[in-house]
């Protein structure tokens, strides 16, 4: 057995500063637990969200890893889990190579195949038609396709591989400038 008085300070998420003294009476078995309550809180997490802002030029994929790294960056946060939220229903998100541009030729001609515009005969069953051909497609595509994706930091940077991008894919034919929300902690 053993006894602990501990007085420690830390400054709570509404930012007020507290500061507590605790008696302890422990076994050796509740250490443990303890100095993680007593790590829980004194750590201070930073939260930053921000919107990116992406003008596409019709269908396509448009990388955004420059200015998503360089937030990340600035953001102060040096280990933490980056979410991107596109908040748009006929787009979507994706990490994708970054090295080869036919790579990116390539995912735009394999889904204009995998679901072909309402002008199509075989897409002639759809009856969300009159937004335009690409429109219906568009919000098949966003719904195979992740709308958001999580990527790890570490030393305030996003965990990347070598040939990875950050890249929004525009399922539409005409431009549009997309919202990706954007949250680190």
């Amino acid at each position: 057995m053993c006894t602990h008085n501990h007085t420690y300070t830390y400054i709570n998420a509404c930012t007020f500063i507290k500061t507590h003294t605790y008696v302890y009476t422990c076994t050796h078995t509740h250490i443990y637990i303890y100095i993680y309550l007593v790590l829980a809180h004194i750590t201070l997490v930073l939260i930053m969200q921000t919107t990116f802002r992406v003008r596409s030029r019709g269908a396509g994929t448009y990388e955004f890893t420059k200015d998503v790294t360089a937030w990340c960056a600035k953001s102060g946060v040096k280990v933490g889990l980056l979410t991107l939220f596109v908040q748009h229903t006929s787009c979507s998100l994706l990490i994708s190579e970054n090295a080869d541009p036919e790579v990116q030729v390539d995912m735009k001609n394999f889904m204009s195949r995998l679901v072909p515009p309402t002008t199509d005969p075989s897409m002639k069953y759809l009856t969300h038609t009159y937004e335009g051909p690409d429109d219906m497609p568009g919000h098949i595509k966003n719904a195979l396709l992740p709308v958001s994706i999580s990527i790890p930091v570490t030393n305030g940077r996003p965990c990347l591989g070598t040939w990875q991008g950050i890249f929004l894919f525009e399922h539409r034919d005409q431009s549009h400038e997309r919202k990706i929300v954007a949250h680190l902690a």
